[in-house]
């Protein structure tokens, strides 16, 4: 194992060996380049810069830069983030239990109700 990768990822500046702790990506449509905390992992058209690139960080002239900076009291979801996710998994999971009655259906006389693959049929 090398060093680098016992210590994480580094940056991606070329003779750079120190720590990565942001990532650089850029929107070529929209001449942005986004400077905002490290990602979880490292992906091919991203680049991890350590506290020194990424405050020196120039784009080309008509670009912007978006600095997304990660607040230490911000440990992730908010309770609002919370219950709407929470509210969408129950509506997706009440529809998905709504199974039509069969029994109206003059096609399927003979079942009583589905699920999946099980079957209730008139003894």
């Amino acid at each position: 194992m090398t060093s680098a990768a016992r210590l994480g990822r580094t940056c991606s500046r070329g003779g750079c060996r120190r720590k990565a702790t942001t990532t650089l990506t850029y929107i070529y449509s929209e001449s942005v380049a986004v400077v905002g905390p490290l990602a979880t992992f490292s992906e091919p058209h991203a680049y991890d810069l350590c506290d020194l690139h990424g405050d020196r960080l120039t784009v080309p002239n008509g670009w912007n830069v978006i600095r997304q900076v990660l607040d230490d009291a911000h440990t992730g979801p908010s309770t609002d983030d919370l219950m709407a996710i929470a509210d969408a998994v129950r509506e997706v999971a009440n529809s998905s239990l709504e199974v039509p009655d069969v029994r109206t259906s003059s096609s399927q006389s003979a079942e009583l109700g589905r699920r999946g693959h099980l079957r209730a049929v008139p003894s």
